[in-house]
Protein backbone atom coordinates (compact mmCIF):
# COMPACT_ATOMS: atom_id res chain seq x y z
CA UNK A 1 0.00 0.00 0.00
CA UNK A 2 3.10 2.40 0.70
CA UNK A 3 3.80 2.09 -3.35
CA UNK A 4 0.57 3.50 -4.23
CA UNK A 5 0.56 6.05 -1.91
CA UNK A 6 3.76 7.29 -3.25
CA UNK A 7 3.15 6.78 -6.76
CA UNK A 8 -0.24 8.98 -6.54
CA UNK A 9 1.76 11.60 -4.62
CA UNK A 10 4.59 11.55 -7.08
CA UNK A 11 1.61 12.45 -9.83
CA UNK A 12 -0.34 14.90 -8.35
CA UNK A 13 3.75 16.72 -7.44
CA UNK A 14 4.33 16.44 -10.90
CA UNK A 15 0.94 17.54 -12.00
CA UNK A 16 1.20 20.73 -10.56
CA UNK A 17 4.65 21.62 -11.51
CA UNK A 18 3.99 20.81 -15.59
CA UNK A 19 1.33 23.48 -15.63
CA UNK A 20 3.18 26.17 -13.64
CA UNK A 21 5.75 25.32 -16.70
CA UNK A 22 3.04 25.74 -19.41
CA UNK A 23 2.06 28.79 -17.93
CA UNK A 24 5.22 30.44 -18.59
CA UNK A 25 5.90 29.37 -21.57
CA UNK A 26 2.65 30.85 -22.82
CA UNK A 27 3.93 34.38 -21.28
CA UNK A 28 7.14 33.59 -23.41
CA UNK A 29 5.39 33.24 -26.23
CA UNK A 30 2.98 36.15 -25.48
CA UNK A 31 6.09 38.28 -25.02
CA UNK A 32 8.18 37.27 -27.86
CA UNK A 33 5.06 37.92 -30.07
CA UNK A 34 4.67 41.34 -28.56
CA UNK A 35 8.51 42.26 -28.95
CA UNK A 36 8.65 41.10 -33.02
CA UNK A 37 7.54 43.52 -35.58
CA UNK A 38 4.25 43.75 -36.91
CA UNK A 39 3.36 41.77 -39.78
CA UNK A 40 2.83 45.04 -42.31
CA UNK A 41 6.23 46.46 -41.71
CA UNK A 42 8.59 42.98 -43.14
CA UNK A 43 8.91 43.58 -46.49
CA UNK A 44 6.82 41.09 -48.72
CA UNK A 45 6.96 40.31 -52.93
CA UNK A 46 3.63 41.86 -53.99
CA UNK A 47 1.50 39.25 -55.30
CA UNK A 48 0.92 38.74 -58.83
CA UNK A 49 -2.11 40.53 -60.11
CA UNK A 50 -5.07 37.95 -61.73
CA UNK A 51 -7.34 38.91 -64.48
CA UNK A 52 -11.16 38.89 -63.46
CA UNK A 53 -13.10 35.81 -64.77
CA UNK A 54 -14.51 36.91 -68.04
CA UNK A 55 -18.11 38.29 -67.73
CA UNK A 56 -21.30 37.88 -69.77
CA UNK A 57 -21.54 41.03 -72.23
CA UNK A 58 -22.25 44.14 -71.07
CA UNK A 59 -26.31 45.68 -70.40
CA UNK A 60 -27.79 42.15 -70.01
CA UNK A 61 -28.12 41.08 -66.74
CA UNK A 62 -29.05 38.03 -64.76
CA UNK A 63 -30.66 39.42 -61.81
CA UNK A 64 -33.65 37.88 -60.39
CA UNK A 65 -35.83 40.76 -59.61
CA UNK A 66 -36.27 41.18 -55.51
CA UNK A 67 -39.66 40.21 -54.07
CA UNK A 68 -40.71 43.94 -53.08
CA UNK A 69 -40.61 44.48 -57.07
CA UNK A 70 -41.98 41.48 -57.69
CA UNK A 71 -44.99 42.25 -55.37
CA UNK A 72 -45.43 45.71 -57.29
CA UNK A 73 -45.73 44.00 -60.51
CA UNK A 74 -48.15 42.16 -59.03
CA UNK A 75 -50.40 44.19 -57.38
CA UNK A 76 -50.15 46.58 -60.40
CA UNK A 77 -51.58 43.90 -62.92
CA UNK A 78 -53.84 43.11 -60.31
CA UNK A 79 -55.17 46.47 -59.96
CA UNK A 80 -57.02 45.68 -56.63
CA UNK A 81 -55.26 45.23 -53.02
CA UNK A 82 -53.96 41.87 -52.10
CA UNK A 83 -52.53 40.28 -48.92
CA UNK A 84 -48.83 39.11 -48.55
CA UNK A 85 -50.11 35.61 -48.97
CA UNK A 86 -51.84 35.86 -52.14
CA UNK A 87 -49.23 37.99 -52.83
CA UNK A 88 -46.31 35.34 -52.90
CA UNK A 89 -48.90 32.52 -54.12
CA UNK A 90 -49.26 35.44 -57.36
CA UNK A 91 -45.25 36.34 -57.48
CA UNK A 92 -44.51 32.37 -57.65
CA UNK A 93 -47.73 31.27 -60.13
CA UNK A 94 -46.17 34.15 -62.71
CA UNK A 95 -42.54 32.99 -61.85
CA UNK A 96 -41.31 36.64 -61.30
CA UNK A 97 -40.08 35.53 -57.59
CA UNK A 98 -39.98 31.78 -55.34
CA UNK A 99 -38.64 31.67 -52.04
CA UNK A 100 -35.70 30.36 -51.51
CA UNK A 101 -37.11 27.77 -48.84
CA UNK A 102 -38.02 30.31 -46.27
CA UNK A 103 -41.21 29.03 -44.00
CA UNK A 104 -42.53 32.08 -43.72
CA UNK A 105 -42.13 34.18 -46.91
CA UNK A 106 -45.44 35.90 -46.36
CA UNK A 107 -44.19 37.13 -43.16
CA UNK A 108 -41.01 38.80 -44.66
CA UNK A 109 -42.82 40.03 -47.53
CA UNK A 110 -45.83 42.09 -44.84
CA UNK A 111 -42.60 43.21 -42.91
CA UNK A 112 -40.56 44.68 -45.96
CA UNK A 113 -43.54 46.19 -47.40
CA UNK A 114 -44.34 47.78 -44.29
CA UNK A 115 -40.69 48.79 -43.59
CA UNK A 116 -40.68 50.42 -47.02
CA UNK A 117 -43.69 52.41 -46.12
CA UNK A 118 -41.77 53.66 -43.04
CA UNK A 119 -38.74 54.87 -44.61
CA UNK A 120 -40.24 56.00 -47.70
CA UNK A 121 -43.13 57.63 -46.26
CA UNK A 122 -44.78 59.83 -49.50
CA UNK A 123 -42.40 58.06 -52.01
CA UNK A 124 -43.54 54.50 -50.83
CA UNK A 125 -44.29 52.12 -54.28
CA UNK A 126 -47.44 50.62 -51.71
CA UNK A 127 -49.98 52.02 -49.37
CA UNK A 128 -51.94 49.80 -46.41
CA UNK A 129 -55.41 49.94 -47.35
CA UNK A 130 -57.38 47.74 -44.79
CA UNK A 131 -55.42 45.00 -42.49
CA UNK A 132 -52.71 43.11 -43.88
CA UNK A 133 -54.38 44.50 -47.39
CA UNK A 134 -51.93 46.17 -49.49
CA UNK A 135 -51.85 48.48 -53.28
CA UNK A 136 -49.60 49.69 -55.23
CA UNK A 137 -49.37 53.01 -56.04
CA UNK A 138 -48.15 54.85 -59.36
CA UNK A 139 -45.92 57.93 -59.48
CA UNK A 140 -46.53 61.47 -58.22
CA UNK A 141 -49.36 63.32 -60.00
CA UNK A 142 -47.23 66.43 -60.09
CA UNK A 143 -44.41 63.97 -61.97
CA UNK A 144 -47.24 63.13 -64.47
CA UNK A 145 -47.67 66.48 -65.36
CA UNK A 146 -44.16 68.07 -65.29
CA UNK A 147 -43.80 71.02 -68.47
CA UNK A 148 -40.00 69.60 -70.16
CA UNK A 149 -38.45 73.06 -70.03
CA UNK A 150 -39.54 74.07 -66.74
CA UNK A 151 -41.83 76.77 -67.39
CA UNK A 152 -44.85 76.93 -65.13
CA UNK A 153 -48.77 75.55 -66.38
CA UNK A 154 -51.46 77.54 -66.98
CA UNK A 155 -53.32 78.23 -63.97
CA UNK A 156 -57.07 77.24 -64.82
CA UNK A 157 -58.58 74.95 -68.11
CA UNK A 158 -59.61 78.06 -69.12
CA UNK A 159 -55.78 79.38 -69.89
CA UNK A 160 -54.82 76.46 -72.52
CA UNK A 161 -57.80 77.16 -74.62
CA UNK A 162 -57.24 81.07 -74.76
CA UNK A 163 -56.96 82.25 -78.55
Amino acid sequence: MTTKTKTAKKTTAKKPAAKAGAKATQKKTRKMALASPPPESVPTEPEPETQPAPTKAKGKTDKRMSALDAAAKVLTEAGEPMAAKALIDAMAAKGYWTSPGGKTPHATLYAAIIREINTKGAEARFKKTDRGQFIVLGPPVTELFKIADGTPGPKAVSDLFKI
